[in-house]
């Protein structure tokens, strides 16, 4: 696994804000940049963007495609779907299905 430390890991994740860029700046996966995040206690800078968030299911509602909205948001199409159904995304479509 790469010499990273968490200081580094922190810069780069600031910089770069995913785990697929700066595994390409060092030339190791995105898997092992996540498992140095564990390692180090480090959240995802993604996993936090509630506001990104709620502005994808909004506009997934007003029924913009999952393959669009990843290209609007530069994200994978199975993280945009993962986005889109989170619990929490699929307790509030249910609400308004009643």
């Amino acid at each position: 696994m790469a010499r990273i430390s968490k200081e580094q890991l922190i810069k780069l994740q600031k910089k770069f804000r995913t785990d697929a860029k700066i595994g390409e700046q060092f030339g190791i996966t995105r898997q092992a940049v996540h498992q140095l995040r564990k390692k180090y206690g480090i959240e995802s800078m993604i996993a936090e963007n509630v506001e990104r968030n709620e502005d994808m299911l909004r506009l997934h509602d007003q029924g913009m495609s999952g393959m669009a909205l990843a290209k609007k948001f530069k994200l994978s199409v199975s993280q945009t779907y993962r986005i889109l159904n989170t619990p929490k995304a699929t307790k509030k479509k249910a609400k308004k299905r009643k």
